[in-house]
């Protein structure tokens, strides 16, 4: 049995992986009232992943990176500016963000036969297929995120916030997809600590948990990954509140 299925172990420890990264970043976020400008900032990290290998086809996964990062930066300071600049209408100017990402990534890849196989990848992600390789990046991140969320004092943890997010994104968007990193950060986080008040910890679980079915399901019935995960993660953060409530926790206020 274990044989059949220790091919999934890179998967399952991403995963693990990106939960611990994720989950206290995507808390912060829903903290700071900000939840669109992580999608927004996870697609023009895309946008920078399809933008290198357009520029330099069979570019290697570091050029890729350092595309997706570059553009995660810019994104991460004009919705810095949005938030600094603007009291009002700040989710509408993120929303306009994310909408000209996504804009340019279709029209990037318009021209290439393979156009839309990697504007779906972006969106997917390949988690099924981690290697061992893609581990020592994740395990550096989730280290920084745990000492930035637990061992720093406060005025760093904000300065440090939108650097340290863009670098998750751009380090887990390529691997997991744009949707299974939209809901890391923010299904758990929002249904077991802002609405029930469990902790971060519970809610790393939950999500860890979803990621592990999702994946395991993926690999059992051939499913794409990204979606099973995304449903998976959703389900068990659902079921994880539903049972805190039949106990009858009360929610903390936000």
């Amino acid at each position: 049995m274990w044989t059949e299925w220790s091919w999934l172990w890179p998967a399952v420890t991403a995963s693990a992986l990106i939960s611990v990264a994720l989950v206290p970043l995507g808390h912060r976020v829903l903290a700071r009232g900000m939840v669109f400008a992580d999608l927004a900032i996870a697609q023009w990290a895309a946008l920078g992943i399809l933008l290198a290998g357009n520029i330099m086809p069979g570019a290697n996964h570091t050029i890729r990176l350092s595309g997706s990062l570059l553009l995660a930066l810019i994104a991460v300071s004009a919705v810095s500016l949005v938030l600094r600049l603007m009291e009002r209408h700040r989710e509408a100017m993120i929303g306009l963000l994310y909408a000209v990402g996504a804009s340019l990534a279709t029209l990037i890849v318009s021209r290439d036969p393979h156009g839309a196989h990697r504007l779906t990848a972006t969106l997917d992600g390949d988690l099924l297929w981690a290697t061992t390789g893609s581990l020592l990046p994740l395990v550096v991140l989730a280290i920084s995120v745990v000492w930035w969320q637990f061992r720093l004092p406060e005025p760093w943890i904000k300065r440090l916030f939108l650097p340290l997010f863009a670098v998750a994104i751009t380090l887990t968007v390529e691997l997991a997809g744009i949707y299974v990193v939209f809901t890391s950060l923010i299904a758990a986080p929002l249904l077991i600590c802002h609405l029930r008040g469990y902790s971060i910890a519970v809610a790393v679980v939950a999500c860890f948990t979803g990621h592990a079915l999702g994946t395991a399901a993926s690999a059992w019935m051939d499913l794409p990954t990204g979606p099973s995960v995304v449903v998976a993660v959703i389900l068990t953060s659902s079921l994880a509140t539903l049972r805190v409530y039949s106990r009858g926790r009360r929610p903390v206020p936000s």
